[in-house]
């Protein structure tokens, strides 16, 4: 089977590549190397180095007919889309509203979009929070991934077939530790090279950790699955940012403290994903422990230095 990728030079769209090509598909990869790489990209997967939201993604689909899209070029910053909200609709919404209109237009069976937990629930009002819990977004960020997922449900009315995947919190190899968004690759590369991270607040803020190689074999069995659906992502467990921190401390061996500055504005302060739908109709679960999946991440990171 033909599948575009968007996103697919980025952290988690290349393991998704990565889990393509091992079940046998053929995969075609969109991604503007903005925050991309090159070099993470399976050398079987075809390359186009554009924005999906240039008039030259047409061609793209002209000319490789994809049976299946996968959607995880985005903006994926919260703190990038509170200082410019505009940008992040840009991308996050005409971005994908344009590509939507091409997978329409050439009659792509199925989509499947990455979209996002923590932002759209908000600040939870049960945890774990299913795909039931009212949507109050927080940020521009969680905003527009859930105008997103609108869109997706719109353009099935077209006959194409959908699945939508909120995330928790995705960490593990090849996350970019440079950046404000994941935690445990900038923890991890601050404490290899010896330096004190940076907690933001109290450290006492929880998130739901799942480690990147689950979510590739999600993606998977949404492209596999012949219903449209939406599924959280996730282990359904809070960690705190002050627990990360210090598992990680003892992965890398750092002996400093972190660094405390203000909250960043946008954050929820608790999240935890019930991903018991993906079990019922993607019979998916977390296969990773946090321990187990944070080692695999120190690891990587201390080969890459």
């Amino acid at each position: 089977m033909k599948i575009l990728v968007t996103g697919g030079a980025g952290f988690i769209g290349s393991h998704v590549v990565d889990a393509y090509v091992g079940a046998g598909h053929q995969i075609v990869v969109v991604d503007n190397l903005t925050t991309g790489r090159r070099e993470r990209v399976n050398p079987a997967a075809q390359l186009y180095a554009i924005d999906i939201r240039s008039p030259e993604l047409r061609d793209v689909f002209e000319r490789e007919r994809p049976e299946v899209v996968n959607h995880h070029a985005a903006q994926a910053s919260v703190t990038a889309s509170v200082a410019d909200p505009r940008v992040d609709a840009e991308i996050n919404v005409m971005g994908t509203l344009h590509l939507l209109t091409l997978c329409a237009q050439s009659r792509v069976r199925r989509f499947v979009f990455a979209s996002t937990g923590g932002a759209i629930y908000g600040n939870p009002q049960r945890i774990p929070a299913d795909e039931q819990h009212p949507t109050t977004p927080l940020s521009p960020y969680g905003i527009h991934k859930l105008v997103g997922e609108h869109y997706v449900r719109y353009f099935g009315s077209t006959g194409m077939t959908w699945a939508i995947l909120r995330y928790a919190n995705v960490y593990g190899p090849r996350q970019d530790p440079f950046g404000e968004a994941g935690v445990v690759a900038i923890f991890t590369r601050a404490m290899l090279d010896g330096k004190a991270p940076t907690i933001f607040g109290d450290g006492k803020q929880t998130r739901d950790f799942v480690y990147v190689e689950d979510v590739a074999r999600a993606n998977l069995l949404a492209t596999d699955a012949t219903t449209s659906d939406l599924a959280n992502i996730g282990t359904g467990v809070e960690t705190s940012v002050n627990d990360i921190a210090r598992h990680l401390a003892s992965l890398t061996g750092f002996r400093g403290e972190p660094l405390r500055v203000a909250p960043r504005l946008g954050e929820v302060y608790r999240i935890a994903l019930d991903a018991s739908k993906a079990k019922r109709w993607l019979s998916w679960g977390p296969q990773t422990s946090l321990m187990d999946g944070l080692r695999k991440t120190a690891e990587w990171f201390q080969s890459t230095r």
